[in-house]
């Protein structure tokens, strides 16, 4: 009887110290939540960005009145024809450099491809127009006619002003898309490189 006791004893004490040690342990113990601040961007979502192929950030529409005149013995020959065009200035996402897009915390820097010409091939022939025509004209003639017109149109919409005007609308854009993937600095850049549609 006297061995029973013991051993209720003994029980007893070991269920008290087990417990005394659960509540000591519980009462220290400290429960922190750590958010973590770093934010990536996936390559799902690198691969997605690029994958939007040419992204267009500036339009000009343009229209061109060109004329030519032929010297004849008795008379000459006039042809002038107006000619629409639409020249698109953006970025060929599959341009981009290995590394084009870095992270760190909450910033994001981004380096794009140059500004270009999207469209080489912007006339609308469509809605070209003989404004006045008179005499024999080849087609050699009004190649040479769209020729002109096709320059003057480079020469008056691809300007430093509207290259730099395209670069800020690229700027707000992926501004825009960094910030809404959670990065709150955001630098852009861009590769300077020799394009030749530039």
């Amino acid at each position: 009887m006297k061995k029973k006791l013991i051993i209720i004893l003994a029980l007893t004490l070991a269920v008290l110290l087990a417990i005394m040690w659960l509540v000591h342990t519980i009462s220290h113990t400290e429960l922190t939540v750590d958010a973590d601040q770093q934010i990536d961007v996936t390559p799902e979502q690198i691969t997605s960005i690029k994958a939007i192929g040419e992204w267009e950030f500036l339009s000009i529409a343009n229209e061109e009145l060109v004329d030519t005149v032929r010297k004849g013995l008795l008379s000459d020959d006039h042809l002038v024809r107006v000619y629409y065009g639409t020249l698109r200035l953006g970025v060929n996402m599959h341009q981009v450099e290995p590394g084009w897009i870095k992270t760190e915390g909450d910033s994001v820097t981004v380096t794009l491809p140059n500004i270009t010409l999207l469209d080489r091939d912007f006339i609308d022939e469509a809605r070209t127009k003989s404004f006045f025509e008179n005499g024999r004209w080849k087609p050699k003639d009004r190649e040479a006619l769209y020729k002109k017109a096709y320059r003057q149109m480079l020469e008056r919409c691809l300007t430093p002003e509207n290259k730099q005007r395209a670069r800020e609308n690229g700027e707000a854009q992926f501004r825009r898309m960094m910030k809404a993937l959670g990065y709150n600095h955001v630098a852009i850049r861009w590769q300077e490189t020799n394009n030749r549609n530039e």
